[in-house]
């Protein structure tokens, strides 16, 4: 542990006119606050943040970030309050106090809801002073190096899970490569200690066995560069157990398939020098196709600069080697803290566009799963670069697609997206990008997301403000049919209802206002009763308590709202347009249409039923059939030319039974209306190909 001279020390080192005084208040006010407070290992409290300071200066951050670290644990784990941190220290770093201290003070919310709101918390103290999340950083990193002194085993698998899931991540996205291999090292231990001790042993046989070779290999990289008269350093290691761990999940191999398991780092003094080493490395040995990746004229996002490629050495050894400046190599180890650290006159937190994509998610996630879920795709790694025409670069997730790019241009381009070229050629929206690919995308004024896009977008970004989005036209439409059943609900009262009884309902009930009133009701969150007595107090008292509330005077029409948002087609009978119709509509869920025939209205008696129209006009549904056809050459051919002659869409088509000479199919066909399924059915039935068509 620092003792109070030598932290002070420390920071005097790179920062000679940070204010001495105010480093020993914070040092002797976190000792005399946390007092006698142990930790897990039996350490005095205060030795922590002391440790956390310390990691802080190491990364050479400014005095407000020191006396933060010192102080982060105060407002949790003792009675001082932020209150007094701001009258100690000042306003600044209360609010980063604040900041760090705030997230773990949800401890009886479920786990998961839990961990979305620490991190919804955390990204929104990130978006106001990046230094947050540099402190919080710190301090996983710390507890991670004393995790194995908790007691509880489920206690220490749920901190290295998040560690995993979040904060190596993050380390990772702020360019803190240093901090990343760490932590994802020490939460592999605990979460496969099977798996870290299996290779942690084979790395110490092959270290035994090379007698030197990664020291010989440095030397070998570093004379074939000298010679060419380039002034390096150059260094060598093994890979990290869990470098190596992904290495096989991902390719699928043992531990004696992975071939690239030393890396080399070459460091030298300008950028045009790491291009030479390059030619001369790839002339010296021979480099793998595919392998090479130009970090330095392509930077990461989070501002990473490297040549990267792998060389096959002597006796088919495969070696991996990393080229940059010393400067990059600083940047690149500490990323956004040696920025800050560095380029104080650019502390522009807001141009750290990953964050706000993060912040935008916060916005748009609806709970807790969705938040973590989103989040934890837009934070993960493995990202291919792609082009808009105009030549502007956008980093992706691999198996992003058109639609994925879209939205990360713009949220508001990826709501209008209707189509995409890929190179010039039109592509699927589902197409996976590839490195280097241009992408334009085809907009137009009134197109809005899909839900369908939801089953191939893969970057948090879009997936959030493609729900959302689909909430909002859900929220609309279900309003849409609470409207309507409010009609009927307003001539059962005894008085004309205006906007004063209407705001009056509104006050009574506790809601915001009339669009609120109408999503209740048609979410069926009220009862007809409710909404009378909200109107017009009193005027339920002559109708009998068991009276049926839910009875409909006029038919309901569903026209013009949209399948599985508005209201649901029932799986069971699949009613289209023209036949009788009636929805079941319970609390919480849209409303389930079937028709008027359909055996499973029986199971509504819980539902309130309404009488629905599917209004003038409306077309567009899917029909199922069962079709049994002769098992004989062409007979299939000519069902589904029948389709097709019919101009219908074939969406699902299942084998069933095959009994010799026949097969029997269930089929989904899209058809505009009941008289178009007809037309279909009688087709079919008039085929010599066909034995029995029916519709179920």
């Amino acid at each position: 542990m620092l003792r109070q001279y030598e932290l002070v020390e420390k920071v005097k080192t790179y920062d000679p006119d940070a204010d001495e005084a105010a480093l020993n208040r914070a040092y002797v006010y976190t000792v005399q606050k946390h007092g006698s407070q142990k930790r897990a290992s039996g350490d005095p409290y205060f030795s922590h943040p002391i440790e956390v300071a310390g990691l802080m200066t190491d990364l050479q951050l400014d005095e407000q970030t020191i006396i933060t670290a010192l102080l982060h644990d105060t407002v949790e784990d003792t009675l001082v309050t932020i209150e007094d941190i701001e009258q100690h220290f000042g306003k600044d770093v209360a609010r980063l106090v604040d900041g760090v201290t705030k997230l773990s003070k949800i401890e009886a919310m479920p786990e998961n809801e839990r961990a979305a709101e620490n991190l919804r918390k955390f990204l929104l103290a990130m978006s106001e002073d990046i230094r947050v999340l540099l402190v919080k950083l710190a301090d996983r990193l710390h507890n991670m190096r004393t995790l194995h002194f908790i007691k509880s085993g489920e206690k220490r698998q749920r901190i290295a899970r998040e560690t995993m899931d979040i904060y190596a991540p993050l380390a990772e996205r702020v360019g803190m490569y240093e901090y990343m291999r760490e932590m994802q090292a020490l939460a592999f231990k605990e979460l496969e200690p099977e798996a870290y001790a299996t290779i942690t042993n084979r790395l110490e046989q092959l270290r035994s066995q090379d007698g030197g070779q990664v020291d010989a290999i440095a030397l070998k990289v570093k004379q074939a560069l000298a010679e060419a008269g380039l002034d390096v350093e150059v260094s060598g290691r093994e890979k990290h157990p869990f470098s190596i761990w992904n290495k096989m999940s991902e390719r699928h191999v043992s531990f004696e398939q992975v071939t690239d398991i030393m890396a080399f780092r070459v460091l030298t003094e300008n950028e045009a020098d790491c291009y030479r080493a390059m030619g001369v490395l790839h002339t010296t040995w021979q480099f793998l196709p595919g392998r090479f990746k130009d970090y330095i004229s392509t930077p990461k996002s989070n501002g990473y600069r490297s040549l990267h490629t792998s060389l096959m050495y002597e006796n088919s050894m495969r070696v991996e080697v990393q080229i940059r400046t010393r400067e990059m190599h600083r940047r690149n180890e500490f990323g956004l803290a040696a920025h800050w650290a560095y380029k104080q006159e650019d502390r522009a937190d807001g141009e750290v566009g990953w964050l706000r994509d993060l912040i935008e998610i916060v916005d748009a996630s609806h709970d807790a799963e969705e938040l973590l879920e989103h989040t934890r795709m837009a934070i993960y790694q493995d990202r291919i670069f792609a082009f808009t025409p105009k030549g502007a670069l956008f980093q992706l997730p691999k198996g992003a697609t058109s639609v994925d790019f879209a939205f990360a241009v713009h949220t508001d381009l990826g709501a209008q997206t209707v189509g995409a070229k890929i190179n010039g050629r039109h592509m699927p929206l589902r197409t996976p990008l590839n490195n280097g690919d241009v992408v334009e995308i085809i907009k137009a004024k009134h197109a809005e997301p899909q839900l369908s896009w939801l089953g191939f977008v893969v970057t948090g970004k879009a997936r959030a403000a493609i729900r959302r989005s689909v909430r909002l036209k859900e929220r609309a439409e279900i309003a849409n049919i609470g409207s309507k059943l409010f009609d009927e609900i307003a001539l059962k009262v005894p008085a004309r209802i205006g906007k004063k009884a209407i705001r009056a309902a509104i006050d009574r009930l506790d809601l915001d206002g009339p669009e609120d009133l109408m999503y209740a009701i048609g979410a069926a969150k009220l009862t007809d009763r409710e909404v009378m007595e909200a109107l017009v107090p009193g005027c339920t008292a002559e109708f009998e308590e068991d009276e049926e509330w839910s009875q409909r005077e006029r038919v309901i029409s569903i026209r013009g709202l949209t399948p599985d948002v508005g209201y649901t087609l029932a799986t069971c009978c699949h009613p289209v347009p023209g036949d009788r119709i009636v929805g079941l509509r319970r609390k919480d869920a849209l409303v389930e249409v079937h028709a008027i025939d359909c055996l499973e209205l029986a199971n509504g008696v819980d539902a309130d039923w309404l009488d629905l129209s599917w209004g003038r006009r409306s077309h567009g549904a899917v029909g199922r059939l069962t079709v049994t056809i002769y098992d004989r050459p062409g007979t299939l051919a000519e069902m589904a030319g029948i389709f097709a002659q019919n101009k219908t869409n074939v969406t699902s088509l299942m084998q069933t039974q095959l009994d010799h000479p026949f097969t029997t199919y269930e089929i989904d066909a899209e058809v505009q209306d009941l008289a178009h399924l007809t037309r279909i059915l009688s087709a079919l039935r008039a085929s010599d190909a066909v034995a029995q068509a029916e519709r179920i």
